[in-house]
């Protein structure tokens, strides 16, 4: 019966997972369609990408006792490839500086992921210890995946915007938090468990602040009364005042 539930629990989690990272195939859309990435920060998918390799070298069998975490494998393996997607995408968009930036985070993330693997690998001989050194380092970058969406909080506050703070994208990290936190107390397994536990209520903050600030609008400024002194008296051509912040589908 508990093994039963446990693979259940992996199920859902794996289905909340492949909605999570696919949500922002939504935000690359409009990415492509307007050919800028805007306001966007592309540190939640480096983030995302280094964690999706983490877990899925901690599930094969090189660190895991033969294939007792398969629902982690699959999940993080297709993790891979869309936030590889996503980085290439932003990649080609982003400004120089913003290339720049990608080039700094991405090439020693790779590095360091290929010095863990060889670690675990060759000086590691047992399943327990690999298990806790990769377990562990994986903690860390999912406790800084699941923060790194706090810089999109952060702007939400500031302009009390919903626009780059995509809903789904937070509904599924909650979804997808909450259920590889209980597959993790099920399995008795604290380096899948303990990351969610800080992962969840984050979701929770994120969809909070949504529901708050989604029908918000930030104030169009209104023209001074010297411009109005300055402006009367000449015609000019009607004009809707734009209004910066709307809420946008992604």
């Amino acid at each position: 019966m508990g093994d039963t539930l446990r693979l259940a629990v992996g199920v859902m989690g794996n289905a909340a997972s492949l909605l999570l990272y696919a949500a922002p195939i939504l935000t690359f859309k409009r990415v492509i369609r307007k050919r800028s990435t805007e306001e966007f920060s592309c540190i939640p998918y480096i983030i995302a990408l280094l964690n999706c390799l983490l877990y899925t070298w901690y599930g094969l069998p090189v660190v895991s006792h033969r294939w007792e975490n398969f629902p982690v494998v699959t999940i993080n393996g297709v993790g891979i490839l869309l936030e590889s997607s996503f980085i290439i995408i932003y990649f080609w968009f982003a400004s120089a500086r913003g290339k720049k930036t990608i080039c700094l985070m991405e090439v020693p993330m790779i590095m360091m992921f290929c010095a863990i693997a060889l670690v675990s690998t060759f000086a590691l001989h047992d399943h327990h210890h690999r298990k806790v050194v990769v377990g562990s380092i994986g903690l860390v970058v999912s406790v800084a995946m699941y923060g790194s969406p706090l810089v999109a909080v952060k702007k939400v506050i500031q302009t009390k915007s919903v626009e780059f703070m995509p809903f789904y994208l937070s509904l599924f990290s909650f979804l997808a938090s909450s259920l590889w936190m209980a597959y993790g107390l099920l399995s008795h397994d604290l380096f899948l468990a303990s990351p969610n536990l800080l992962g969840s209520p984050l979701g929770a903050l994120q969809l909070l602040l949504y529901c708050i600030y989604r029908k918000r609008k930030i104030n169009v400024e209104e023209p001074s009364k010297i411009d109005l002194e300055k402006n009367s008296g000449k015609s000019k051509p009607h004009q809707e005042p734009m209004i910066n912040g709307t809420n946008v589908e992604i």
